[in-house]
């Protein structure tokens, strides 16, 4: 009952409001001012009319920003998967960019040893964990045997001690059980490189009067039947004159970075080897 009553409401206040604006228009081309009526319906509708306005503005308003936001949205979607597709593509750039001057190094490195030599990557590191040891994705296939030589472009990395048909396990020369024959480069001095820890290594049985300073360079002296003649091993960083002993006590800084170890050269050819092929004297 009370719905029907409402609309016959709504009828009269929308017969008055144009009742009044046909009012106004058929006065709208005088120029006389408005008399008492018409003050009464302008005083009356203008602000129904404004509300009406204003409402309608609003709502169209609203209306086109929300699909202007919409759009907004959807394009600030579109550059987001964008710019991560770029990112992830100069990452892939970058690391083909430095993954290529290793290998450049490690070419090079090779055509200064001048023998044969297989290239492998790192993929693991010892399982055990006892031992300073890396795992290297090349094994009896590629021609790997025990004791093959390890090295990088920046020198000695350590020797093979254990291998399978498509792996082996190299022992760093920072390990522990890891003893390398080596020269100081400068005055040819020996000593035997040992492991110490993750960065630096000893350089045993140096005599107190052997001739050695820090920033000498050790390399390798070809003889203890494993390493090639003069591959760098690392620097000396530290020299002390040791009490109650005949040596020195000696720190080396390896040359190879075994933080970032990724690439190595596996020497196929060691040196008794060369050796076998060698005539006999005995046989002149």
């Amino acid at each position: 009952m009370q719905r029907e009553r409402r609309f016959p409401k709504i009828w009269i206040w929308l017969a008055f409001i144009c009742f009044a604006l046909v009012l106004l228009s058929s006065n709208a081309s005088q120029h006389s001012s408005w008399n008492s009526a018409e003050q009464l319906v302008v005083e009356g509708t203008t602000p129904i009319q404004s509300f009406f306005r204003q409402t309608v503005k609003l709502l169209v308003d609203l209306w086109e920003d929300y699909f202007h936001l919409v759009d907004v949205q959807q394009e600030n979607r579109r550059l987001k998967l964008a710019l991560d597709s770029l990112k992830r593509e100069n990452a892939l750039y970058r690391e083909r960019v430095a993954t290529h001057e290793r290998l450049s190094d490690l070419l090079k490195f090779k055509e200064a040893v001048s023998r044969p030599a297989v290239a492998a990557q790192v993929v693991g590191l010892d399982p055990t964990g006892w031992f300073q040891s890396v795992v290297i994705n090349k094994g009896m296939k590629s021609g790997i045997t025990l004791d093959m030589p390890v090295v990088n472009a920046s020198g000695v990395v350590g020797r093979i001690v254990s291998v399978s048909p498509h792996y082996a396990k190299v022992l760093l020369v920072i390990d522990q059980n890891s003893a390398v024959d080596c020269l100081v480069q400068r005055s040819r001095d020996r000593g035997m490189v040992k492991g110490q820890s993750a960065r630096v290594c000893r350089l045993d049985y140096m005599v107190k009067s052997g001739d050695v300073k820090e920033g000498d360079v050790v390399i390798t002296s070809g003889l203890g039947r494993i390493f090639p003649k003069g591959l760098p091993v690392g620097t000396i960083s530290n020299v002390e004159e040791g009490e109650g002993t005949l040596f020195k006590e000696i720190e080396v800084t390896p040359a190879a970075d075994f933080s970032k170890l990724e690439e190595v050269l596996v020497i196929l050819q060691a040196p008794s080897e060369e050796r076998k092929k060698e005539p006999d004297p005995s046989m002149d």
